[in-house]
């Protein structure tokens, strides 16, 4: 099976969100795929606010299935007040829509934002939760046995990796 581009994604999904972003939009990553996402689309759309970054491991439902009860030693950062704002939470592949539940759970602990949107690269489809991204430049069906993986190398470069469970 072929995967798709990340770079190409990226720069598709930036032309999606270019109408609909102003300024003072902010962006906020999921660690780690999420980040590198959405450190990539601040440079293509041109945003002042640097980007912000979450860890959901406070906010997982899965701890009872080997997901875990704490943060993963990455804390939340966000460079801005999310009160009020317009906040696109970034991340790379959209699943079951319970990492994306769990991000808006650890925004939310730090102000309520006026409007809330979603960015990813793919949706593999298997939600399991009534979540829908704003913004998706690609969906591919993939059988619940395999996981998609945004990697980064040493020299910054983004790429996908199918593996089995």
């Amino acid at each position: 099976m072929k995967l798709p581009d990340p770079k190409e994604l990226c720069q598709r999904l930036a032309d999606a969100m270019r109408p609909q972003v102003a300024g003072d939009t902010v962006l906020v990553g999921i660690h780690t795929g999420g980040v590198w996402v959405a450190e990539c689309l601040h440079g293509l759309l041109g945003l002042a606010t640097p980007v912000g970054s979450v860890d959901t491991g406070y906010h997982r439902d899965d701890h009872r299935l080997g997901g875990s009860l704490k943060a993963g030693g990455r804390p939340s950062h966000l460079p801005f007040d999310v009160e009020g704002a317009h906040v696109v939470i970034v991340d790379d592949v959209l699943y079951t829509g319970r990492t994306i539940r769990a991000a808006m759970n650890e925004l939310f602990d730090y102000g309520r934002p006026a409007r809330v949107d979603l960015a990813v690269l793919v949706d593999r489809g298997g939600r399991e939760l009534p979540v829908a991204a704003s913004w998706c430049p690609h969906a591919m069906k993939l059988p619940a046995s395999q996981v998609l993986v945004l990697e980064k190398d040493s020299d910054g470069t983004l790429s996908f990796s199918l593996s089995e469970k």
